[in-house]
């Protein structure tokens, strides 16, 4: 059965991006070395702060477009409810 992930990364000053993959430790390595330019390269968003594992692809992607759609208080309340230190969780998943 596949993993799709819906994921929020963010920088050091807790600009946020967030995301949708079926591979998140790859993914998250891409974020970690600025592996494809753009928005997260150039603002250094590299650390994972809160994810979701679906199995279904529809279901990520809905995710995804839902998040992408608060305002940004709502987001950090998100974070937080699991995350309160915004501490990365990118060495967890990556072992």
């Amino acid at each position: 059965m596949a993993s799709y992930w819906l994921y929020i990364t963010a920088s050091k000053s807790r600009v946020l991006y967030v995301g949708v993959t079926n591979d998140l430790v790859r993914r998250i390595w891409e974020h970690k070395n600025h592996a494809v330019e753009g928005f997260t390269a150039r603002y250094h968003v590299d650390r994972l702060v809160y994810f979701e594992e679906t199995s279904d692809v529809l279901s990520a992607i809905a995710r995804e477009k839902e998040i992408k759609g608060w305002v940004r208080k709502k987001k950090v309340a998100l974070i937080e409810s699991v995350n309160p230190k915004w501490k990365d969780l990118g060495p967890e998943i990556t072992g």
